[in-house]
């Protein structure tokens, strides 16, 4: 998050539906709804270009000034996609207090480099790619780093060992949950085998009615 909390410039908007929020886009907007702190949410329309941009550069709190009322600081809680997964459609924002701590989900990115990553054929499996956190608005991280410079082949690190930016946070995510793990090759191929062989074994016989050779009369 940046020192200065970046402004959006939002107008209220009285229609809401796939119709008139497809009209929104084509004319450069983006749809999106602001609700939270026992307050009704309202629709609103954003600039596309200058709040996707801001989203892109990592911004997920902002000054919200919607046209004709207060403003407000509000925390970017969901994005939706089109079918495609590529174009942002819509957007939720959620009102906070700077102070407010919130529950929120975090990047991980890998920093370092694994010396077992100099042996041939192996790989460092992400099975997930986030971390839930609980923290003020104001220490929201835009990504947390895991160490993998010690990592060698059979290496695990588990998001409980993960070192958070700020001892005020609380890790949310089950701390025995894998992060990252240095395999070889050969294992995965491995591991591949034995479920294919178990799927094989658990797969029902097909028992199919035997012809009358003879034909029918």
């Amino acid at each position: 998050m940046s020192d200065e909390t970046p402004v959006l410039q939002a107008k209220k908007r009285e229609r809401t539906g796939s119709r008139y929020s497809r009209r929104i886009r084509e004319q450069g907007g983006l749809p999106a709804v602001v609700y939270g702190h026992g307050q009704d949410p309202v629709s609103i329309t954003l600039d596309a270009k200058e709040s996707l941009r801001l989203i892109e550069d990592g911004e997920r709190v902002y000054t919200l000034n919607i046209e004709g009322g207060e403003t407000e600081t509000v925390l970017l809680r969901d994005l939706q996609f089109d079918y495609l997964g590529t174009n942002v459609v819509h957007c939720d924002l959620a009102r906070v207090d700077l102070d407010e701590r919130v529950h929120v989900r975090v990047h991980l990115r890998l920093v370092g480099e694994a010396p077992g990553l100099k042996r041939a054929r192996t790989s460092i499996l992400t099975p997930i790619t986030e971390l839930e956190l609980e923290c003020t608005v104001t220490n929201l991280p835009e990504e947390i780093d895991v160490d993998v410079s010690h990592m060698d082949i059979g290496d695990v690190i588990h998001a409980g060992e993960v070192k958070l930016p700020k001892d005020t946070m609380v890790l949310l995510t089950d701390p025995d949950t894998v992060v990252a793990n240095l395999i070889q090759q050969k294992e995965l191929e491995e591991e591949t085998d034995e479920s294919a062989e178990a799927e094989a074994q658990a797969a029902p016989e097909v028992i199919t009615e035997k012809k009358d050779e003879e034909g029918e009369d």
